[in-house]
């Protein structure tokens, strides 16, 4: 007999064991792609499997594409959806609420708001001759074309508009000033109103002459 050819027969057997082991499928792992129960890779463990929803996403936040300034209604060309060149039927379909205001006997220039707005001035859109062709602004939470808005002064709308604003001087309101922008490449045309210490006021943006007059269609 020689007891030390029996080591290699056993070293044999526990291999055999043991691959056979590795190959039973778990009672409830049959059929499950390994794939799917890899680990992540390295520098991934803080990363979620499946998309987090927009309304997980922490309060204030900004989601890609979008940004204070472009989220506002206020466009070049209109408002919202009313574009400048619809008439007053257009303009109340495509608005989200009602709106007040009719011109009065023997005028073609009016102004239609927001119904329940008690101040005119916060915001209004003005028609003439049938045609929606400017609006104006005094809420400090609408946001202009390239993002002016009121409370702002000059200096930082010559910052967000360079090399684009002409100063006039502002016909009611000593040492205040009317910045006018025009669009680049377009018809339309936007305004600043600054009081004495060079802050905005209030802003509009429409055609030509409708946004100049100072008086709105008085």
């Amino acid at each position: 007999m020689h007891p030390y050819r029996l080591f290699p027969t056993a070293v044999s057997l526990a291999v055999v064991v043991a691959l056979t082991a590795c190959n039973v499928p778990s009672p409830e792992g049959a059929g499950t792609d390994v794939a799917h129960t890899e680990s992540p890779a390295a520098g991934q463990l803080d990363q979620p499997y499946e998309d987090v929803p927009p309304a997980t996403a922490p309060p204030g936040s900004v989601m890609p594409g979008q940004s204070p300034a472009t989220d506002s209604q206020a466009h070049w060309n209109g408002f919202g959806d009313a574009q400048f060149g619809m008439d007053d039927e257009q303009v109340k379909l495509v608005w989200p609420g009602e709106l007040m205001g009719s011109a009065a006997e023997g005028s073609s220039c009016y102004h239609l708001s927001p119904a329940g707005q008690t101040d005119i001035s916060r915001f209004a859109m003005m028609l003439e001759d049938g045609s929606f062709v400017r609006y104006s602004v005094s809420d400090e939470e609408i946001v202009a074309p390239g993002g002016g808005k009121r409370g702002m002064d000059a200096a930082q709308i010559d910052a967000l508009y360079p090399g684009k604003v002409t100063s006039t001087a502002h016909k009611y309101v000593a040492d205040g000033q009317y910045l006018r922008i025009e669009e680049g490449g377009g018809p339309h045309v936007l305004v600043f109103e600054t009081d004495a210490a060079g802050t905005v006021t209030e802003w509009r943006v429409g055609l030509p002459p409708q946004v100049d007059y100072v008086e709105g269609c008085s």
